[in-house]
């Protein structure tokens, strides 16, 4: 693979940056503010809005939806500096209608959907009228392995009816949430456990509906995104509402969560850089016991390894991305699955050290640390837990080495 990027991407990385440096970076205050003074926190910042508008006028809009007329066009690994650079803060890739799992959902009705569903809700979507959540793992069973999913999807006669509870569907907080993208059984006497299931497109105001709570994570509210846990009770809509069609749900589940899983490690790096500047920076400012934090041998020791862990970590996601170029998703879920363990791990790591450093400080809000420390934990669930990912991974390496099954006798 090449590792210099071609002009093209050189020129939206700076542009990106220098919109990040303008407009987003000196509104963290703003946006801060806009939601502590919310009367209802799960309303749309409106900083976001009004950036929201400068960057699609900037025309730096949709720029994650790889190889489609309909997006900007970029590969995953042209598109991964720039997902890099939206991670330092973690809301501004709304900004640039680029932001999970709306992102995963476009692809997903991209490469999935009809034209009629495309034209009722990928086109809003992309234009950022709406959002949407995915709605997959389930409380009552172990989510991580996608086949035990509960809900029902059964046919009578020109509708599908919806029967099941769902939770951690990321987004489904946002008034603006219209869709929510479900997966559940259709078919589960099938003696294939990866052909029970469908995926079906469920309007947020569908009768039945219920959003039964909005889920804390490490404590915090992740308002106005959120997390929710969704009750679907006897919901009908069409047939025409089906994706791909029936038994084609896990299918859709692997196409859609290598982009996804991508995404979010491609963010995480950038979250990763922001807490190395913030360690130097207070590595330098603060001064115990006559000296500053800096001239510490075990201070300068954690910056050196979070600088070697980042650049590791870097190289792995742009030789995934590369992978899912050249020979798709499918022969790159090696590269993918060291990336979701990797990345999360290292952020983790970094996150942990930044905190260290700021003392009592990095434990507050005041600095963001304590966020940014819950989602770099949370990624090591989402899109599938770290044993899944490491059991797939050794799999795949004990099969270079398994001996080859002779032929069975003739006759």
């Amino acid at each position: 693979m090449e590792f210099e990027f071609s002009d093209k991407v050189q020129t939206l990385r700076a542009r990106v940056q220098a919109f990040m440096d303008e407009h987003v970076t000196p509104s963290e205050a703003i946006y801060a503010a806009q939601l502590a003074q919310a009367a209802d926190r799960w309303q749309p910042v409106p900083i976001v809005a009004e950036l929201k508008k400068l960057a699609k006028a900037a025309g730096l809009w949709n720029l994650f939806l790889a190889h489609s007329a309909r997006g900007f066009g970029l590969s995953n690994l042209e598109y991964a500096p720039l997902a890099e650079i939206m991670g330092g803060v973690e809301w501004s890739s709304e900004v640039f209608n680029c932001s999970a799992p709306d992102t995963g959902n476009m692809e997903t009705l991209e490469l999935y959907g009809t034209e009629e569903q495309k034209r009722q809700w990928l086109g809003p979507l992309l234009d950022g009228d709406i959002r949407s959540a995915f709605c997959m793992t389930e409380p009552g069973v172990a989510s991580s392995d996608a086949t035990n999913i509960e809900t029902r999807i059964r046919r009578e006669g020109d509708e599908y009816v919806i029967d099941g509870r769902k939770w951690w569907s990321s987004g489904a907080g946002d008034p603006r949430c219209a869709l929510f993208i479900v997966m559940g059984k259709s078919d589960p006497g099938n003696s294939n456990a990866h052909r029970q299931q469908s995926m079906i497109l469920v309007p947020r105001t569908a009768p039945g509906v219920t959003i039964e709570r909005m889920l804390p994570v490490f404590g915090f509210d992740d308002a106005p995104h959120g997390h929710a846990e969704i009750n679907f009770v006897n919901v009908r809509v069409p047939v025409s509402s089906i994706l791909l069609g029936e038994g084609r749900g896990f299918e859709i589940a692997q196409g859609r969560l290598g982009p996804g899983r991508i995404h979010h490690c491609m963010r995480t790096i950038g979250l990763a850089e922001r807490a190395l500047a913030m360690m130097c920076r207070r590595a330098l400012d603060r001064h115990p016991f006559g000296k500053p934090l800096a001239d510490q041998g075990v201070t300068i020791e954690r910056i050196a390894n979070s600088r070697i862990m980042i650049d590791q970590c870097r190289l792995l996601v742009l030789h995934a991305a590369w992978k899912m170029d050249t020979v798709g998703n499918k022969a790159a879920r090696r590269e993918i699955a060291e990336i979701k363990v990797s990345i999360p791990n290292m952020a983790c790591q970094v996150l942990d050290w930044a905190v260290q450093m700021h003392g009592a400080g990095g434990v507050s809000n005041d600095f963001g640390l304590a966020k940014m420390y819950a989602n770099a934990r949370t990624m090591r669930i989402v899109d599938g837990p770290d044993e899944v990912h490491r059991q797939q991974l050794g799999r795949l390496e004990l099969a270079k080495y398994r001996p080859v099954r002779p032929n069975a006798p003739a006759g």
